[in-house]
C-alpha cells in the first residue's frame, strides 16, 4: 500500500469538554497519512487516478466548520470515516493534536488509525 500524507493541517473548529471551550474557534494541527494503491496514478499521472489532496483537505474544512466534537477522539475517527467514505481511501492514519491547551505542553492529542 502506498501513502499520501498531509502534513501540519491548521484547521479552526470548535473543540472541547467544557462548554467554555467550544465557544470559540481554536486551532489543531492534522497530521494524515491516507493508505492508497498509487500504481495507476504513478502511470497515467492523471487526478482521477489518485486522491485528490486538496479535495480532501477543504472537505476537512467544511466538516470542522459545520460539527463541533468534545473530545478529540471523536473529533478523529470523523475525519478517518470521512476519507475511508468519501474518498475511497484504503486506510487512514490521524494525528490530532491541540497546541497550548495546557499551561507547560506544547500539544496534547491523539493519534489514531483505521483500516478498511
Amino acid at each position: 500500500m502506498d501513502t499520501i500524507f498531509l502534513e501540519q493541517v491548521k484547521v479552526q473548529t470548535k473543540l472541547g469538554v467544557p462548554e467554555w471551550e467550544r465557544m470559540m474557534p481554536q486551532t489543531i494541527i492534522l497530521d494524515i497519512e491516507i493508505g492508497y494503491d498509487l500504481r495507476k496514478a504513478c502511470k497515467s499521472d492523471a487526478i482521477v487516478d489518485t486522491i485528490d489532496y486538496g479535495a480532501v483537505v477543504r472537505r476537512i474544512h467544511v466538516t470542522l466548520n459545520e460539527h463541533s466534537f468534545q473530545l478529540v477522539e471523536a473529533l478523529a475517527e470523523h475525519i478517518c470515516q470521512l476519507i475511508l467514505t468519501e474518498f475511497g481511501a484504503l486506510s487512514v492514519k490521524i494525528k490530532v493534536a491541540k497546541p497550548g491547551i495546557l499551561p507547560g505542553l506544547k500539544a496534547l492529542g491523539i493519534i489514531i488509525e483505521r483500516i478498511k
